[in-house]
């Protein structure tokens, strides 16, 4: 099954030997050159609308853990419901990837993005 373990990019990777086709570098990460080259470049962190979770519950995420303000967070909330998404952070890729994952453990759907240029 998995017969040697190798490390590319400060990622530990399993190699699994049955098969001949060794991945190239564009294959074992989906990460752009310039992202390697800048990896502090503005990010978003998306959160989505789900069937799950109350209109009340997505709002009171926003407030404490964003510390949005009581408008801000409603206005947040109406477009995650209303629009299927809303940007609710934006700053560096790891305090995103930070940020979704705290959205995750309060059972949202929440994703990162690069900032879209103006």
């Amino acid at each position: 099954m998995f017969s040697s373990f190798t490390s590319a990019n400060n990622i530990g990777l399993v190699h699994d030997s049955h098969h001949d086709h060794e991945p190239s570098l564009g294959e074992e990460t989906a990460v752009s050159v310039d992202e390697k080259i800048n990896p502090a470049s503005s990010w978003v962190t998306v959160v989505h609308n789900d069937p799950v979770n109350l209109m009340s519950y997505v709002q009171w995420v926003f407030e404490s853990y964003f510390g949005m303000n009581t408008e801000v967070a409603r206005k947040k909330m109406l477009q995650v419901h209303h629009r299927g998404r809303s940007v609710v952070a934006s700053g560096g890729r790891e305090q995103m990837e930070k940020d979704a994952q705290a959205m995750h453990g309060f059972g949202l759907w929440a994703t990162i993005e690069p900032e879209a240029s103006s």
